[in-house]
């Protein structure tokens, strides 16, 4: 793209402050920013005037889960299903890793972060762990997918190399990299990471697959013959991936996608709930908890809303491409944004000052005809880091992984 043509193309879209500083820049840095332009969707930056309607929510009513109770009578069952399709080569891994490490008081990827105590032990080290349990029992590799974002891409991928991938089979691991999305202040107007580099951010849970199939990820696991993918998210280091129970559950009761769920510690935590929406399995987010929902108790007096998701989930390819081709609604996020002010100086603020645009996996669950919530222990595959002190921090996931045996 040429000046002329990314000018039109801001001006178009209210957005020429992108090129208040294009003539004092070096000629590979003009090159970056033209190119960046030319790749940007600035259609979504719209939406932030229509941000409280964008995505009304439908008629949300309680579903089941397949409680551990009734895992434990087909345990075997189960089991036997899912290493025979990991055996086959049927299931693959994809870890969902594009994050930093800012809430840990790190500038490097989340999962290059040390929780170890007595020894180096990182975020990724004990995915990789978990994973080979199942590689050992299965007596078969399991392709993982990782995904990455351009903040941490080079970072992420010279750690597994220096690391010799934590013990794993590099033949059978694969990296891409996260679509992003401009981020803006509260008007729609982006922000200016660097004078020659627009603000951008991963574009949500949601958009890891369209990342695949940009990549050409899609085209090597349809090669290899992958049928199921179990997408999983950076930060539980407990969480049992490939899990052959869970993947066996998923296949023998004909369902579109699984689920992992745990039972909330509470009415209000932190996490999302399973429920149907429409009639449609759904995800009802804990801000969208209403008092009425809260409070709603099943036939045994539970509560109705009791299983919340830890973002582990078992897709079958073929229905991920279909649900990509349709598009998934787009999320507005309030967020800190870092960037260039009036001046060009570089401004890290204290408070919210704008909005990240994300697609979610729970819309993907919502666009399918059927859902497993599969139960497991929460103690046991249920040890999130997003802090660093409280709940759901290094501290909380060090003493599980030590209430579980594993060395720190």
């Amino acid at each position: 793209m040429g000046y002329q043509e990314a000018y039109d193309k801001l001006e178009k879209y209210g957005q020429l402050h992108v090129l208040k500083y294009y003539g004092e820049l070096a000629k590979e840095e003009k090159e970056a920013l033209l190119t960046q332009i030319e790749q940007t969707d600035f259609d979504m930056l719209s939406y932030c005037k229509e941000k409280e309607t964008l995505n009304p929510r439908g008629k949300i009513e309680p579903v089941g889960a397949m409680q551990l109770s009734e895992i434990e009578k087909k345990r075997e069952e189960f089991t036997r299903i899912g290493l025979d399709a990991i055996r086959a080569g049927k299931v693959g891994a994809v870890l969902l890793a594009g994050g930093m490490g800012t809430r840990l008081g790190s500038d490097a990827p989340k999962g290059i972060y040390n929780i170890g105590l007595t020894k180096e032990v990182y975020i990724f080290q004990r995915l990789i762990e978990n994973l080979m349990d199942v590689v050992h029992q299965a007596g078969a590799w399991i392709p993982l997918y990782v995904m990455t974002s351009d903040k941490n891409h080079e970072t992420t991928t010279a750690f597994f190399e220096e690391k010799d991938y934590f013990g794993y089979n590099a033949d059978y691991v694969t990296f891409f990299i996260q679509d992003m999305a401009p981020v803006s202040d509260y008007e729609g107007k982006v922000y200016m990471e660097t004078k020659y580099k627009i603000s951008t951010s991963p574009n949500g849970s949601g958009g890891w697959f369209h990342s695949m199939m940009k990549w050409g990820v899609v085209d090597k696991l349809r090669e290899a013959g992958v049928e199921w993918l179990n997408v999983f998210a950076v930060d539980n280091v407990l969480q049992r991936i490939a899990d052959p129970c869970f993947v066996g559950a998923t296949i023998a009761t004909n369902s579109a996608v699984g689920a992992k769920v745990v039972r909330k510690n509470a009415p209000d935590e932190k996490v999302g709930a399973m429920c149907l929406e429409d009639g449609r399995p759904s995800i009802v987010e804990y801000y969208d908890m209403t008092k009425e929902l809260m409070e709603a108790k099943d036939e045994n007096g539970e509560p109705a809303y009791n299983f919340g998701v830890i973002l582990n989930y078992l897709f079958r390819e073929k229905d991920l491409e279909e649900i990509v081709a349709r598009e998934l609604p787009l999320h507005i996020v309030e967020k800190k944004i870092p960037h260039l002010d009036e001046k060009g100086e570089l401004v890290k603020p204290e408070a919210p000052n704008g909005y990240k645009f994300e697609q979610l996996v729970l819309d993907m669950i919502h666009e399918l005809d059927s859902c497993l919530p599969y139960e497991v222990v929460r103690n046991k595959e249920f040890a999130p880091i997003k802090n660093m002190t409280g709940i759901d921090s290094v501290e909380s996931a060090r003493k599980l992984c030590q209430e579980n045996g594993i060395e720190l």
